[in-house]
């Protein structure tokens, strides 16, 4: 099968390619120039592998939840391909994307998936690692929250940028392990996406834009 996974849910920019069981990834760590980037890694990761766009069966897309601006290009375009070549659409979430590459490089128990949100805020989601099984839906939730709910538990993973971000107020938790995994790894979105039934691929942003938020404020103010 010829797979291509697309992730810009936070600033760096990735996709991944799969063809017939052999992977290649192409990571761009940049703040937020997913419109410039996005476009010639896919067509660098395609001419490497000599592949057209046409030639794709399946492109899977991180939906999100992550930056606004990012998950709008990572939909638009996977859209875009699915549309022209008539590839099957898939879409997975960057919380659970977290959850499976923990799960690959060899954690084990609840792990609480952070993405940084901004204003002071993450998106936050609990899984089990023995099946990367959510423990709960996703959410809004401020840092203190997510260290609250770490206390409660015996033992705990952290992984996403988000965690890294506040890592200070979390990584001297008892039973608290931050992991290095800041970017949702889009070498598990081919493992998620590849037997997932495809279909419509909706956004999930969580809250609105910053620019709908500070538009808001001003008109309150």
């Amino acid at each position: 099968m010829r797979i291509l996974a697309i992730e810009t849910s936070t600033s760096a920019c990735a996709a991944a390619l799969e063809v017939d069981g052999v992977v290649t990834v192409e990571v761009v760590e940049g703040e937020r120039r997913h419109t410039e980037t996005l476009a010639p890694a896919i067509a660098s990761l395609l001419e490497g592998a000599g592949l057209r766009p046409r030639d794709l069966e399946r492109v899977v897309v991180d939906r999100g939840p992550g930056l606004f601006t990012g998950l709008r290009v990572g939909l638009a375009t996977a859209q875009a391909l699915a549309d022209a070549t008539g590839a099957a659409l898939v879409g997975v979430s960057s919380l659970e994307l977290l959850a499976r590459g923990a799960r690959d490089a060899g954690a084990t128990g609840t792990l609480l998936a952070v993405v940084d949100a901004r204003r002071g805020e993450v998106f936050v989601q609990g899984f089990d690692l023995a099946t990367t099984t959510p423990l709960d839906e996703p959410r809004v939730a401020r840092p203190e929250e997510v260290a609250t709910r770490v206390r409660a538990l015996p033992s705990c993973i952290l992984a996403g940028d988000g965690a890294r971000r506040y890592r200070d107020l979390l990584v001297d938790l008892p039973g608290a392990l931050v992991l290095d995994l800041a970017v949702p790894p889009v070498a598990a979105a081919l493992t998620l996406g590849r037997d997932r039934a495809p279909g419509a691929v909706a956004p999930l942003y969580l809250r609105e834009a910053d620019a709908v938020i500070n538009f808001a404020t001003r008109e309150r103010s």
